[in-house]
């Protein structure tokens, strides 16, 4: 039987209007994510929150700032879904994704999160996804501006399917 994670990426402060560096359509993106982790608790799917922390000189996610901080709203929905802690785009990339994804019996993934055109691509298409079906529910991302936003999803189309949140889900 199949067993789906939703990657929840790199949803903090920073990226908020009262951030350092805040995105478009952000409260939207915050809404679909939550709707994901609900549907992704209401399917047992398992749901894994990525936090990207700054490694040195940095305008964004300084360690214990209030910016480098996961959106309460998000813990509150996934308040113990394992957190990924990660430096790089790629959400594989130095961190322990790998073995929690395997400790979870995964074999799916449903990406969501910010940057699209950054980290949640990134992750997408990282070697280490290669074994894993990957898809990425585009409503549940975003960037700077829509335009990129959507230049990105049009990049990765040929490497990943997109989903809606309710198929993201469905039992295999």
């Amino acid at each position: 039987m199949s067993r789906t994670a939703l990657l929840v990426i790199d949803v903090q402060n920073d990226y908020f209007d009262n951030g350092n560096f805040p995105l478009w359509n952000t409260e939207k993106t915050l809404k679909e994510t939550l709707n994901a982790i609900r549907a992704a608790k209401e399917q047992n799917a398992a749901v894994v929150l990525v936090q990207h922390v700054a490694a040195g000189e940095s305008p964004i996610f300084i360690e214990g700032s209030e910016g480098v901080k996961l959106h309460q709203a998000i813990l509150d929905a996934a308040p113990d879904a394992p957190i990924v802690i990660k430096q790089h785009a790629d959400a594989f990339q130095n961190t322990n994704l790998t073995q929690v994804l395997e400790a979870l019996e995964v074999d799916r993934l449903a990406i969501c999160g910010m940057m699209t055109q950054n980290c949640v691509t990134h992750t997408a298409i990282s070697d280490s996804a290669a074994s894993y079906q990957v898809s990425i529910l585009p409503d549940a991302c975003t960037t700077r501006e829509e335009l990129l936003h959507f230049i990105a999803l049009e990049a990765i189309q040929t490497k990943v399917t997109f989903t809606d949140i309710q198929q993201a889900f469905e039992r295999v």
